[in-house]
């Protein structure tokens, strides 16, 4: 009797799958926040790949709405009393708003789940909700993607802020590394500095014009690279070390 709720091959108008040997999905397992495509929808609810042998169900009290087949569905995979897997479509009953365990500086697993007015609203390590401010995003970012992220700040609340980049010099040698590749694939000089406004730079690099100017600077004193009134330049490997010291 629990196989029928599990296996479409007797539900009307549906022939039997073979979702493992086609899906492209990532394996999402007990525990889980994924972004899931629903393959069947019956009177019992909808069934989601997930990558196992069996669908995966989405109950009809589990759903903020009724999906339909090909959409997918952002879900929380947990067991239910009787110790099977479901999912629900309901993320407050089973995220928490008030972080434990984590600190500034922490780096976390992320799962995207909406945009709000200020960013975007996270599942951090698959347990607690948190901010990641729009302007601490430096590429795209879509419903579903999993990412890692640093926690930028614990709220006295206990709520999270998120950013995308970490703290401090790490911070730095993140944006340095962008700013490194980008000269390498820009034929070693790019059209960024001082006077570029904080928009050209975001374009471009996906950082802040504050943490570019802080990583130039770090790279100039390096003598990776060199400032000059329009952009930067790479210095070449054989030319590189701080300004001053080749004499």
């Amino acid at each position: 009797m629990s196989d029928s709720r599990h296996c479409p091959a007797s539900r009307a108008g549906h022939t039997r799958r073979e979702p493992m040997r086609r899906s492209r999905e990532p394996r999402a397992n007990l525990g889980d926040v994924a972004y899931l495509p629903v393959v069947t929808v019956n009177e019992t609810g909808a069934f989601l790949d997930w990558g196992h042998s069996r669908d995966l169900l989405l109950p009809y009290g589990e759903q903020r709405f009724r999906p339909s087949v090909g959409r997918r569905v952002l879900v929380k995979i947990y067991e239910d009393q009787q110790g099977r897997p479901v999912a629900s479509q309901r993320l407050d009953r089973h995220v928490a708003d008030v972080a434990e365990g984590l600190s500034a500086g922490d780096e976390v697993a992320l799962v995207i789940a909406e945009t709000t007015d200020l960013g975007y609203k996270a599942v951090v390590e698959r347990r607690f909700w948190g901010l990641l401010y729009g302007d601490e995003v430096n590429r795209p970012l879509r419903r579903g993607q999993g990412v890692t992220g640093y926690v930028k700040r614990v709220r006295d609340d206990g709520r999270l802020d998120l950013s995308l980049l970490p703290s401090g010099s790490a911070r730095l040698d993140v944006v340095g590394e962008s700013v490194l590749k980008a000269l390498r694939e820009s034929g070693g000089y790019l059209p960024l500095g001082d006077k570029s406004s904080a928009a050209e730079i975001k374009a471009r690099l996906g950082v802040s014009k504050n943490a570019f100017k802080q990583a130039i600077g770090r790279l100039y004193k390096q003598g990776v690279i060199r400032l000059e009134p329009t952009g930067i330049r790479l210095v070449p490997s054989g030319e590189q070390g701080p300004p001053g010291d080749s004499g």
